[in-house]
């Protein structure tokens, strides 16, 4: 449990058995990295070297260490980047811009999942721990431009990533959330947690090769899915 987060896990108001009604839901907030692309691509390996070798060359130190580093900082902060700018003054946007430096080809566009998330009603936006230019990169790669109202990425968090609790009232503060009317999709399911104790339904968009199936959900985690896609659709029909 973060600091600051209340230990009662509200009920949702626009949850149903099945899903969240998507009539009584005004924001639809996504994350972007393996939930709005499958995870199979593997970006995130291109993305984990990419930090390794930044740490190696900033800090001026070998591969092995720069990987402990990098696993440390990760541990610690959930993001290798809040560990580097606390310790070692790194400056965010050169990291940034390098860690997402990565082949995107393995991805390509998804008319379905475009389908389905234009069809929700309500406002749709982004939370990522990433960058606004890698988001629209990927959004760009999906042929998912111009469903989302807002891109709320880890600069506009002041640098503090999910699931520190500061980063979600912030995107709740800058986009006018009602987090009892809203809904959060995400691979990661400890960064439910903040959402749930807030009082938005949340989505865990569960990838059976790397997670393992016999985890239990946890109570914060209202919804979970293997097929975003199919499941949008079902809560459609």
């Amino acid at each position: 449990m973060f600091p600051g987060m209340r230990e009662e896990v509200p009920i949702p108001d626009v949850s149903t058995a099945d899903g969240p009604d998507p009539e009584r839901v005004e924001t639809w907030v996504f994350d972007l990295d393996n939930t709005l692309y499958p995870a199979s691509s593997d970006l995130f390996a291109q993305v984990n070297a990419r930090i390794s070798a930044f740490i190696a060359s900033a800090l001026a130190i070998d591969e092995a260490a720069a990987l402990e580093l990098q696993s440390r900082y990760f541990a610690d902060y959930r993001s290798s980047l809040r560990g580097l700018m606390l310790h070692h003054d790194v400056e965010p946007r050169r990291f940034l811009d390098y860690v997402h430096d990565i082949d995107l080809s393995p991805i390509g566009p998804d008319p379905e999942l475009r389908a389905a998330i234009e069809a929700l009603s309500g406002r749709k936006v982004i939370f990522t721990n990433g960058s606004t230019r890698h988001a629209r990169q990927v959004l760009r790669q999906r042929g998912l431009e111009g469903l989302f109202e807002d891109i709320f990425d880890i600069e506009a968090a002041a640098y503090l990533p999910k699931p520190y609790p500061e980063a979600y009232h912030q995107l709740i503060a800058r986009n006018e959330i009602v987090p009892e009317r809203s809904v959060l999709l995400e691979d990661m399911a400890i960064n439910l947690e903040p959402a749930a104790e807030l009082g938005m339904t949340t989505v865990w968009v569960r990838d059976p090769k790397r997670h393992d199936a016999t985890l239990e959900r946890p109570d914060y985690v209202h919804h979970e899915v293997t097929d975003l896609t199919g499941w949008l659709g079902s809560l459609l029909a």
